[in-house]
Order: C-alpha cells, then structure tokens, then sequence
C-alpha cells in the first residue's frame, strides 16, 4: 500500500479560502479519477496547515493518478486558482509505502 501526502501551509487571513478550495479539490478528484482524499488540518503546531492523503494499491497506481492529474487541464486551473491561499515555497510531497 502506498500513502501520498500534501501539505500546504495557508496564507495568513485565507484559512476560509484554502479550506473551501480543500472541500473542491478532493471532490473533483473524486468525481474525476475514483480517488477518495482525505484533509486534515493539525492538532498542534502551526495551525495554518492543510494535509491532503490518499491511498494507492501500489507505485504504478500512484503514478498513473499522478500522470492523469497533471494531464488534466480543468484540475490544473482549479489548482492554480488557489496559489493565492497558500504560502508560496510550503508545498511539501510525501510518498509512504506500508510495511
């Protein structure tokens, strides 16, 4: 089992915004490419942070989502409408494999 996990830090005054544009995102995902996201925001620490994790069967199932992604050109508007939101430079990607 793979884990792939997005965080993105929220820019100050937007929580609203990112969540709003969070709700929209795993939704599309989830109409487009049979792809259920959870979000998550933090307990502790910087509270200004959001979490996206979604659960693949193996690496070429990740990547093919991942290829289907970029490809798709209304995803990536819908992306880009939130550069706004988010503090540039705070992406971060992980990808976790089972044991």
């Amino acid at each position: 089992m793979i884990f792939f996990v997005l965080t993105i830090s929220i820019a100050p005054g937007k929580n609203a915004d990112a969540i709003a544009f969070a709700h929209k995102a795993t939704q599309y995902t989830k109409d487009k490419f049979k792809r259920d996201t959870q979000i998550s925001i933090p307990i502790g620490g910087n509270p200004n942070r959001i979490a996206f994790s979604s659960r693949y069967a193996d690496l070429a199932e990740f990547e093919s989502v991942a290829t289907q992604m970029m490809a798709d050109g209304d995803y990536q508007k819908l992306v880009a409408g939130n550069a706004a939101n988010i503090i540039p430079g705070t992406t971060h990607d992980e990808v976790w494999s089972s044991l």
